[in-house]
């Protein structure tokens, strides 16, 4: 029996079989592993791993295996490996699985107890269901992407953080965990149909609560957390930075105001309007006159709500994420630390050495 100080993340001993995909799969695997799960990839016979070139989605996997699922003999092999599985992870359009004669109806048959974990855009059914898409598609139709940009920009995509990763591979791993953790009473698995909509959806639920209590104007823009008010918003500095300031509660922006050295005006700002573009220009103009490490030091430690905004390269030398380690170089790659931390199974740090040949054992390979 495994003792705690043996353990590697509250996940050990949960097996994941993850059918190769891009994106948002990838992360939800790399999450569960990071939490300590034993994670075997099933990749196509002769081809490239489509996520060779980003390893920090490849890490902490106990494996992988080639296969061809188009042909029987591959077909059973995988199917035997989801006999062992507590879960698996698939991001095929739907019926592509069942097509492959892997869907959960054959894998549930061969193991009552498998947790079958689904990734689509759209869901598994619906008049888009089969169509294509990408993050930016999903997050259109979900709300969010509406309520991000400017009245002068329009519609700022985030990257591809709240469909594909936050909506899609983080809400994947909550539902496998979950419904992991439910198998394990009754004894029976289920299909999580994780659809990237929904998911970016249920992000906005308290941008969708404000909208019901007339916190939150229908336009796009006039809102206190989309960069329109003077106190949420970025602001250049005198060398091409930007510093971010956050100051929305009365306290917080008192203190934003007296860094910048216009305090004893507090009582006038306040009243005027957050969109004010005048005022927009007053603070910038500040701003503008001292470099991002000049103000730095001026709101560093204090309530004022006011950082610098870092480059990727630069995140690792910031004290505060030295101190707590958040990120480290992996040969040449910075890798953001797994998260979140628990006090008695921790997590692998990056790049620590999985033992695959014992993880494989464990999957009888």
């Amino acid at each position: 029996m495994q003792s705690d100080k043996d353990k590697r993340g509250p996940l050990s001993g949960v097996k994941i079989l993850e059918i190769e995909s891009i994106g948002p799969g990838p992360f939800c695997a790399m999450l569960l592993a990071d939490l300590g799960a034993s994670v075997l990839t099933v990749r196509r016979s002769g081809a490239k791993d489509p996520n060779a070139d980003i390893p920090v989605l490849n890490r902490n996997r106990a494996g992988q295996v080639q296969a061809n699922l188009k042909d029987a003999a591959d077909r059973e092999r995988v199917l035997q490996l989801a006999v062992k599985a507590d879960a698996l992870i698939e991001g095929f359009r739907p019926g592509v699985m069942e097509r492959l004669g892997l869907g959960p109806e054959v894998c549930l048959t061969a193991n009552p107890r498998l947790v079958y974990g689904r990734m689509t855009g759209w869901g598994q059914d619906g008049p888009l269901a089969a169509a294509a898409g990408h993050d930016i598609n999903y997050i259109a139709l979900s709300g969010a992407l509406h309520s991000m940009g400017t009245k002068f920009s329009g519609p700022m995509p985030p990257l591809n953080l709240v469909g594909d990763f936050g909506g899609g591979g983080l809400m994947l791993a909550l539902g496998i965990v979950s419904a992991v953790l439910e198998a394990r009473s009754s004894g029976q698995g289920q299909v999580i149909d994780t659809a990237m909509v929904e998911g970016a959806g249920v992000l906005m639920g308290m941008i969708y609560g404000l909208r019901a209590v007339g916190m939150w104007p229908a336009s796009r823009a006039g809102n206190f957390l989309d960069g329109s008010a003077w106190y949420y918003r970025c602001y250049p500095t005198s060398d091409g930075q930007w510093m971010a300031v956050g100051a929305i509660e009365p306290q917080f922006r008192r203190l934003f105001l007296e860094g910048l050295g216009v305090g004893d005006q507090h009582d006038q700002i306040v009243r005027r309007d957050d969109q004010d573009p005048e005022l927009h220009r007053e603070i910038t103009a500040i701003f503008q006159s001292r470099t991002r490490d000049e103000w730095t030091r001026v709101f560093d430690g204090t309530d004022a709500c006011v950082s610098p905004v870092l480059a990727m390269d630069e995140v690792g030398s910031h004290p505060h994420n030295q101190a707590r380690g958040s990120f480290r170089d992996v040969n040449g790659a910075t890798h953001p630390r797994p998260a979140p931390r628990f006090s008695r199974t921790p997590l692998a740090e990056p790049g620590q050495a999985v033992d695959s040949a014992k993880a494989l054992a464990d999957w009888g390979l």
